[in-house]
This record gives structure tokens, sequence and C-alpha cells, in this order.
């Protein structure tokens, strides 16, 4: 499907693996041009590497490192980005994880959570913002979580920041009425990364088992209330993605647009 971002300068925040890295492979095979983004050189040059043969007629795919969890850090980078012209797509999706009880989690722990997976959101939209509502386009996308409507207790300091930015999300695009710039967020179910396939090998040899059993149990054990019980891809949620930010989506503003398999019942 050509979804008309051929040209179109997009900056994808994390995008040096997992979802970050599909939503940047899917705008590039739409022909957009695609600033990947992570903490260092090296894993940015690696995938930029990797991504060069998915770059179809008019796009590029464009290489800058910096941390968008640390202030001095990204104004850097918003500098070298502005060099490459007007971003016409924001996806916010740089974020951290980990499993760990509630009562371990100290102070320092949950800025830093706030920081990586929050407060990066707000500095990058507080700057591309007010020049899309200026030319009248514009898209942000704000990569949140199921965990932020049904927290994992497990993980609260992330299911809380993913909360944060389905508001976000919510809170800017009413600043965006009656102009065509929109701010959505996409909320990932268990989604097969790098990461996840780490903690499920480990999960697995916790339990004596190899990884494809208890693969396939999971969703029976953890998840019943998923719908197509098993993990999404990192292409599916991409794809998502990319239809959001394109023109055919115009209508859809300040939505929470799930791609979890079902796991969240309600209808709303």
């Amino acid at each position: 499907m050509n979804l008309g971002l051929a040209g179109k300068l997009a900056v994808v925040t994390g995008s040096t693996s997992g979802i970050g890295k599909a939503i940047a492979q899917s705008l590039l095979q739409e022909g957009a041009k695609v600033i990947i983004n992570g903490r260092t050189q090296e894993r940015v040059d690696q995938t930029v590497a990797s991504l060069s043969d998915h770059v179809a007629e008019g796009g590029e795919v464009i290489g800058l490192a910096g941390d968008v969890g640390d202030a001095d850090s990204t104004q850097s980078l918003l500098a070298q980005i502005d060099q490459h012209g007007e971003v016409d797509i924001l996806i916010n999706n740089m974020g951290i994880f980990e499993v760990k009880a509630f009562e371990d989690i100290p102070d320092e722990e949950w800025m830093h959570y706030m920081n990586a997976n929050v407060i990066s959101a707000v500095r990058m939209s507080r700057h591309y913002l007010p020049n899309m509502l200026e030319r009248n386009q514009g898209r942000i996308v704000m990569i949140a979580s199921e965990a932020g409507v049904k927290p994992l207790p497990q993980m609260i300091p992330y299911s809380v920041t993913k909360t944060a930015l389905i508001t976000l999300a919510r809170g800017l695009a009413e600043r965006t009425k009656g102009t065509k710039v929109t701010v959505n967020s996409v909320l990932p179910g268990p989604t097969w990364t790098e990461g996840v396939e780490g903690y499920m090998k480990g999960a697995a040899a916790a339990e004596n088992q190899s990884l494809e059993p208890f693969t396939e149990s999971y969703f029976r054990n953890n998840e019943p209330t998923s719908l197509i019980q098993r993990f999404a891809t990192v292409e599916e949620v991409a794809d998502t993605v990319s239809f959001l930010v394109s023109d055919r989506a115009s209508a859809i503003n300040g939505h929470a647009q799930r791609v979890e398999g079902g796991i969240i019942r309600s209808i709303l």
C-alpha cells in the first residue's frame, strides 16, 4: 500500500533494535527519510547499514547518536536533526523496562524510568510540535504499551510511564484542534523483540524448560485474555504506526491504538 510517505522526514527515537528499528524499516519501505537514533554511534551505524537495503525510492536512512533521556544530549541531537530539514513525523519510541519487585526500586530508578520513557518524549515533542502546528502538518506517535492500561505488577515503573505517555499523547492532541497535525499513542502488547527473547530464555531456563514449549504455554498460563494467543511481531506494530502517520489516517487523532492482540478486555 502506498501511504504517501515518500520524502517525509521522520525521527524514530530508540530505533537501533526491536519495535523502533521495525518502525524505521517500515517507514523506509514507504519512501520516507528516516533518522535512526540510539545512544551509541556504533549501534546507530550498524543499524543504518542493516537497513540500507530497505530504502524505497525517495527515502534515505540517516544515523544520529544521542541519549534522549538526557537533557544536554537531547539538545545536541535536536541541533543535528534540524540540519536535515523540518521534521514531518516524530515517533517517540525510546523506552526501558526491567522485571523487579516494587519494594526494591529506589527513587533514583524511578527518576531514570521517567527521564528515559516520558521526559524524552516531552523534550522531543516540545521541540517539534510548535513547528508542526505552524506548518499545519505533522504526525507524532508515542509508543506506549498495553501495560499503560493493564499495569504489570512485576514492572510497575514501566507501566506507570506508559500510562503517562497515553495521557501525554491525548493532551498534546488537544493542542492540534482544527489543524492537520495529529498526535496518537500506540499500545503494543507482548511483542517478540530481542529483549523479550532474552527474558523468555531466562524464564524458561528457570523453569527447566526449553524455549519453544515454554513460549507455547506462556499465553495460556500468563495472558489468558489474549485473543491471538501469541506474541505480536515487530512488523505488525510497525505497520500500524506507518498507517497512523499517513494521510490515510488523518481523521485519527488523540487515539490510543491497541496492537495487543485483545489482552485488554474492553470494548473501548
